[in-house]
Formats: C-alpha cells, structure tokens, sequence
C-alpha cells in the first residue's frame, strides 16, 4: 500500500478523511533536509571550536561579539542548504532523464515537470560542485566543510528514501522471488505491490522488492558509522572519502533488484546508478588510502569531546 498524500496516511491510520492534499514525498524530504541541517550545525560548531574552519564565516567578529558565532555559522547553513538542494535538485532530475533519453525526446515537458523521476547520485554530483564553490567563496576550507557535512548526507538519505516508500514514486526494486524468502521476514518486507501509488503503476501480486525500506535502513546503519567515527585522527577529508566509498558501495549492493534501466558500456550491462557509484566508491577508496596517515600530534589532540564555540 503507497500513501502519495497525507491524506492517505491519516486515513489509514485513523480511519477519518481528512482534506490534507500534502505530497508525503516532500514532506519526507523536508524532514530530511531539517536533520541533515541539524547534523551539519552541531559538527560545524564543533570543528569551529577546534579552530579547524578558519575565520572565513566569523572575520571581525570580536570578541565581544563571540555569541553571534552560533548564529553566523547557521546562517551560512541554511544560505549553502538552499543553494546545495537547489542544485541537487536539478542534478537530479538531469540524471533521471539521462536514463531515459528515448521517453524524454517524446514528451520533454513532462519528464522535467514530472514529481518522478529524481535520481540521487545525480544530485549528489552537482549539489557537491554547488556546495564546494558555496563554502570556498564563503572561505571555508573545503575538505574539513567536507567532512563536516558527511554525516548529514547519510541521514538525509535515508530519511528521503522513506518518503519514497510512502509515496510509490516508481523507486521499487524488481518482481519479488517468493520462494527465495527466509521464514523469519515478514511478507511485507519482502514483496509489496504499492497500491495507489503515486506512479499510476499496477503491480501484480505478489509484488515487488521494497528497496527503499532497504535502503534506509541500510543508510541508517551507515550514518551511525559515519557519526561513531567523525572525531577521527586523520587528515581533513578522511571522512567524506568514507561516506564517498560508503555511499557507492550501499548502491552497488542495491541495484541488482532495482528497476533502473541497463546500458551496455564497455561491453558490461550496467545502470546508470551502478556507473555512479562504482565512480563514487573508487574516488572514496583512493582517497581514504591517501588521507588515511595519521594527523600530527597536534591535530590529533583536537580529538576531544565537543566543546563551546572558540572565543578569541
């Protein structure tokens, strides 16, 4: 069963019709979004407080004005959030139509105003190159803004996918192998056939894969790695070469029972998504290899618990 409106849900849930027109796709990335800044604001504060960001967002601020420091690294978040969804957005939504070049020449229109069709790795590409261009303007030194905002990434992920799961906007996996099923999974985690989903799509019994119940749960797990390990004693980058080979490799694992659409490279059958992400996994992995020396004893003693904003 797919729940596209809120309307849907609170129905279901309670029994009562309730006119509440609110796609559950964008509320679930709206409250993505919100965690995702709320994790950045605290990994911010606290790499400030190591001296680790520079002066660039707090020039001239004295000392006298040292409790606006919170309020100035919150701004620039929410300025780089807008920027970076904006972009990722539209990353997207290219990538999405990259895959479906033949659908796309017959009806353009409809593919780029359609509320289907967002493909993450797509928007990770381009809301990085905006976020990268966002933080050096504002004089931030990218690798440390970097791994200041992989945590976020992770969570936001994963709590976006379930507003796929909701929804049904078309991101299920393939046709269910029922036989293969382990008696301990329920059937609804294994096969569902996403009633009224938002797609229009009738799937016939005994359904499909339900990936992104997967895939947030497979990202949650990671974001808790990411989190356990961001006090790391490596040099600045580190983390988001892990959440770069983290992110890659969550995908490669999940393709196989998607439904994205192959393309023959090289003589290899692969997705779009699968291209991306063995991309994405290798740049993390070369980078973890170059990154992972141990920082000097004194970057290593920055490792502390969280404190204040630095004053100066």
């Amino acid at each position: 069963m797919a729940f596209p409106y809120l309307q849907d849900l609170v129905r279901a849930a309670t029994g009562l019709n309730v006119p509440l027109p609110l796609p559950t796709f964008g509320l679930c990335v709206v409250v993505a979004v919100l965690a995702a800044i709320y994790v950045a604001r605290l990994e911010l504060l606290r790499l400030y407080g190591q001296g680790r960001l520079g002066d660039g967002l707090t020039k001239g601020l004295g000392k006298e004005r040292a409790s606006e420091i919170p309020a100035t690294l919150t701004n620039f978040l929410l300025d780089f959030t807008v920027l970076v969804v904006l972009a990722g957005f539209i990353g997207a939504r290219i990538a999405s139509i990259l895959e479906v070049p033949r659908e796309f020449a017959i009806d353009p229109w409809g593919m780029i105003l359609s509320r289907q069709g967002f493909n993450f790795l797509g928007g990770l590409v381009l809301g990085a190159i905006a976020g990268v261009w966002y933080a050096r303007r504002r004089g931030l030194p990218i690798r440390v803004a970097c791994d200041a905002f992989a945590p976020a990434l992770m969570l936001a992920y994963a709590l976006g996918r379930i507003g796929c799961q909701l929804s049904g906007d078309g991101d299920w996996g393939i046709a269910a192998n029922m036989a293969a099923k382990p008696g301990w999974v329920p059937a609804w985690l294994w096969a569902q056939t996403y009633a009224h989903n938002i797609a229009g799509i009738v799937i016939a019994p005994p359904g499909v894969y339900p990936t992104p119940i997967y895939e947030t749960l497979m990202c949650l797990a990671l974001f808790a790695v990411l989190w356990a390990v961001r006090k790391h004693p490596f040099r600045p980058g580190w983390l988001f070469a892990l959440y770069l080979l983290l992110c890659g490799l969550e995908r490669l694992a999940i393709e196989p029972i998607r439904i994205n659409p192959r393309a023959h490279v090289l003589g290899i059958a692969a997705t779009q998504a699968e291209i991306l992400a063995a991309v994405l996994a290798a740049l993390g992995a070369a980078a973890l290899v170059t990154l992972s020396r141990r920082a000097s004893p004194t970057r290593a003693a920055q490792n502390e618990p969280d404190p204040l904003p630095r004053r100066r």
